[in-house]
């Protein structure tokens, strides 16, 4: 009799947790897309964490639908991205239609180049006098989203400090699971002007009448995207670089096979998982990334391992920190300067120390910052067009402390920055507006007692 009653319990708790988990469920009856007139619907059904005909959790709903957005924007396809719950029957919450709206972007951009070679905009402006001799101009035909299918095609003709010719095509996705995709890429470039050596922990250039080096490369990569947020390539790659008789004479050691011409093969194992609210300027979320990267050569191989964490938590809609660690690691069988070429190069980037660079390799930055948003305002085109409506501007202040150390065991005795700790503090406006530009201007103090204002532009990640 007691069994018997223990399973009638047991059986009416049962039925009462499934009325109640059935309840809090919805049913996704349809996924409706509006305005994507190029892109194409299972793009954007990519960046969905649910699909037609799931049921998901009638108070998770609203948090899905905000990350599907937040994806949506992401991928740089669209300037507005909505998404929306309507229920089609009044008085049965228990299914669901998903609406979405998107903008699209002008996906065809030929970009004028008129870019400084040097590291940074204060570098090119101060220590180089704004000289128009360091300068590329030239074109860059970017087509974003080129079929619809959030591929991607650049060619790029550049004159100026370097000659360059650019060709990239990427296809992010090639199996019916959206999963698997491939680029290839080439470049090569004649230079008149080399960055030979470093003193005093800034960079020293060599010019000629003629080039002074010359090079190519090529690489195929693929590509694995498993889930929203994951992101593996593999990437293959070959080159040459090439020095003239002037140049190898000023500098023997510049390549890593202390000669004037060094053929390599190469491959790079690349990892990353972002989650992110806003990618250009994240205020919540989390990035990893990993590079492995082995390069073969008879003469001189290299192998290589970076890892960089990003965290920002948000505190309000006003207020949110930032922290960024990034470290690298470099096997190099011979000292050679191409090699050791370190911090100020890249994303290995410190605040402050813009003018300087320091060799080494083996490095690690700590970054940490507070950001306040200060207001924002948004100004109608004159111009009508659907793919620019409106100027938005956002406005933050932003105060940060940096930290790094390079380990270098060639050190030269006129370079004071390897082998010790290095830091900065200072205080930050960082401008966002269209098409994921984000403008920002510091002023920083660094431990050699150096402090002026910095422009820097560009994506964050």
């Amino acid at each position: 009799m007691y069994r018997k009653l223990r399973v009638l319990i047991l059986f009416f708790v049962f039925l009462i947790f499934f009325s109640v988990i059935t309840k809090a469920q919805v049913h996704i009856n349809s996924i409706n897309i509006e305005g994507n007139d190029k892109t194409k619907n299972y793009i954007i059904l990519r960046e969905l964490p649910y699909h037609a005909g799931d049921n998901v959790n009638k108070d998770s709903l609203s948090f899905f639908n905000n990350l599907a957005q937040q994806q949506l924007f992401n991928t740089s396809l669209f300037l507005v991205a909505k998404v929306s719950a309507e229920y089609p029957l009044p008085k049965d919450s228990s299914i669901v239609n998903i609406h979405i709206q998107v903008q699209e972007r002008w996906y065809f951009i030929p970009k004028p180049i008129f870019k400084w070679v040097d590291r940074n905009f204060s570098q090119w402006w101060n220590e180089q006098n704004h000289s128009l001799d360091r300068v590329n101009y030239g074109i860059n035909l970017s087509m974003k989203n080129a079929t619809g299918n959030n591929d991607r095609l650049v060619l790029g003709f550049v004159a100026g400090y370097t000659q360059q010719n650019i060709i990239r095509y990427q296809f992010p996705y090639l199996d019916k699971k959206l999963r698997y995709g491939m680029g290839i890429g080439w470049q090569n470039y004649t230079q008149k002007e080399i960055n030979y050596t470093t003193e005093f922990d800034k960079q020293i250039f060599l010019k000629t009448i003629g080039m002074i080096r010359e090079g190519y490369r090529a690489n195929v990569d693929f590509l694995y995207r498993p889930n929203l947020f994951e992101h593996h390539s593999l990437q293959f790659g070959f080159g040459k670089d090439a020095l003239s008789d002037s140049g190898f004479l000023m500098q023997p050691l510049f390549l890593p096979n202390h000669n004037n011409s060094f053929s390599y093969a190469d491959v790079t194992l690349d990892f990353k998982k972002i989650k992110f609210d806003y990618n250009a300027y994240p205020t919540q979320g989390s990035a990893t990334e990993f590079i492995a990267y082995q390069r073969f050569s008879s003469a001189a191989s290299l192998t290589s391992f970076q890892y960089r964490k990003i965290i920002a938590h948000s505190f309000s809609k006003q207020n949110f920190i930032f922290v960024e660690s990034n470290s690298i690691v470099k096997f190099v069988p011979n000292f050679n300067y191409s090699d050791y070429r370190l911090l100020g190069y890249g994303n290995l980037q410190l605040n402050g120390l813009e003018y300087y660079v320091v060799d080494g390799n083996a490095a690690s930055i700590l970054k940490t910052s507070f950001h306040h948003l200060l207001g924002g305002f948004t100004v109608k085109n004159p111009i009508k067009t659907r793919y620019l409506t409106d100027f938005k501007y956002d406005f933050w202040i932003r105060f940060f402390t940096q930290l790094g150390y390079v380990y270098n065991d060639h050190s030269l005795n006129t370079n004071r920055l390897s082998n010790t700790l290095l830091r900065s503090v200072g205080v930050g406006l960082d401008i966002i507006s269209i098409y994921d530009f984000v403008l920002k201007i510091d002023y920083s103090l660094n431990q050699l007692g150096d402090k002026g204002v910095y422009l820097h532009g560009g994506i964050n990640f």
